[in-house]
C-alpha cells in the first residue's frame, strides 16, 4: 500500500506488524482480575488446610464415634435427596 493511503502516522507500527507478545497480552483497566484471583487462591489454600486438618482429627475418633457420623451423614444425604426429588417431581 502506499504511503499516500496511510491512515496511521509513519512513526506508529502497522497493526499486522506487531509482535505476538503484544496481541496476546491480557490487559486489565484497574487490576481488580488480579485480586479475585489471588482471593480465590487464598480462600482455596485454606479451605485444603481445615479440611486435612478435619481429615486428620476424624482418623483419630473412636470406631463408634466414626459409625455415629456415618450414620448421620446418610440420614442427612437421605433426606436431602428426597426434598430434591419432590422439588422436581422425581
Amino acid at each position: 500500500m502506499s504511503e499516500s493511503f496511510r491512515s496511521t502516522p509513519p512513526e506508529q507500527q502497522w497493526s499486522g506488524t506487531s509482535s505476538a507478545s503484544d496481541r496476546y497480552q491480557f490487559r486489565d483497566g484497574d487490576g481488580e482480575g488480579d485480586n479475585e484471583i489471588g482471593k480465590a487462591l487464598l480462600f482455596g489454600l485454606l479451605g485444603g488446610i481445615v479440611s486435612a486438618a478435619g481429615y486428620l482429627v476424624y482418623r483419630r475418633l473412636p470406631d463408634e464415634q466414626k459409625e455415629r457420623i456415618h450414620t448421620q451423614v446418610r440420614s442427612m444425604v437421605q433426606q436431602r435427596i428426597s426434598e430434591i426429588r419432590q422439588t422436581f417431581n422425581i
